[in-house]
């Protein structure tokens, strides 16, 4: 007999909120919003208000509020998201120390309760933080990915619709490299249903959009105090989907390199292919001389932070 798929949520805060209810309005499988003891009855709570709202917009998955990570027992999916937001003034690096060991006892758990799940990282130092959650649980490459490239083409493919007066349905853009101010856009593939975006954006304005999108995640800490969560919520239930679906997508995620791109034993942000067994394939796409040399910087910023975790 067929059974639901389930979903556990390591963090009951605005991302984890956000994430039970795109996966229960897809009706994706059963939630477990979880966080630490302290929090529990305010993730019940949640948990509790998002069933209501299932009366209303008519989805069937169950939602459960829990700190008890028996209750993620054979989990299939884990969207990670625990962890201390940004807050203004800080860069993801700042938050290495605090969330490092919030990852560390999130993976060591999961090793326990869950070890097979598919899981997906949100927390920052996103490069960083997947790196260590996979080193911890021992897990396969494929069951292990950072969520960073879809949200921030999606920033990216967004600001370029509204400068060039498309919809935001016919652009198509890629942004790889760490979650951080040295990420790539990709301009040499980014395309308006086929017609590359230059034939519509002035160079100088696309050098503009581009800081903005690498300044993406810091906007929105500036304006709200803490960090965006609607968008990064999308995202990676596009890719937990992708997987639970197994449709094959082509996705930018930060997943693990052992030589693709010319760089080893880090997560970077690439083009997967991501369906039902995992990241089934990376894709290694031809880049310009300059997109190779951003690249290069970018490695290098994850790697910095890469070496610092290793020492702790």
């Amino acid at each position: 007999m067929a059974t639901r798929k389930k979903i556990g949520l390591i963090g009951a805060g605005n991302i984890g909120g956000e994430l039970a209810r795109l996966v229960a309005n897809q009706e994706l499988g059963d939630v477990v919003l979880f966080d630490i003891p302290a929090k529990e009855n305010f993730a019940k709570g949640k948990a509790l208000d998002l069933e209501q709202n299932s009366s209303v917009l008519g989805y069937d998955s169950s939602i459960t509020g829990s700190s008890n990570w028996a209750d993620l027992a054979g989990a299939d999916v884990l969207i990670i998201t625990a962890g201390i937001p940004r807050k203004p003034g800080q860069s993801r690096d700042d938050l290495v120390a605090i969330n490092m060991p919030i990852i560390r006892d999130v993976a060591n758990n999961a090793k326990k309760h869950c070890p097979n799940a598919f899981v997906i990282v949100i927390s920052n130092p996103l490069d960083a933080m997947v790196y260590e959650y996979m080193r911890v649980v021992g897990a396969p490459k494929a069951k292990v990915v950072g969520m960073a490239g879809v949200l921030d083409s999606a920033r990216f493919q967004l600001f370029l619709a509204r400068e060039a007066g498309v919809s935001i349905k016919d652009v198509r853009a890629m942004v790889l490299g760490g979650h951080g101010d040295d990420m790539v856009p990709v301009l040499s593939m980014c395309t308006i249903n086929g017609v590359p975006v230059t034939n519509f954006i002035s160079k100088e304005k696309i050098n503009a959009i581009i800081e903005r999108t690498r300044k993406g995640g810091g906007e929105i800490v500036n304006l709200m105090g803490t960090s965006a969560y609607y968008a990064p919520a999308s995202s990676a239930v596009a890719m937990a989907a992708a997987y639970l679906l197994d449709q094959k997508r082509l996705l930018p995620c930060a997943t693990y390199l052992d030589g693709e791109y010319g760089y080893k034993d880090l997560f970077m942000g690439v083009p997967v292919i991501i369906g039902g067994n995992g990241v089934e394939k990376i894709i290694e796409v031809p880049l310009t001389e300059e997109e190779k040399g951003m690249l290069k910087k970018s490695a290098a910023s994850v790697q910095s932070v890469l070496d610092v975790v290793k020492k702790g």
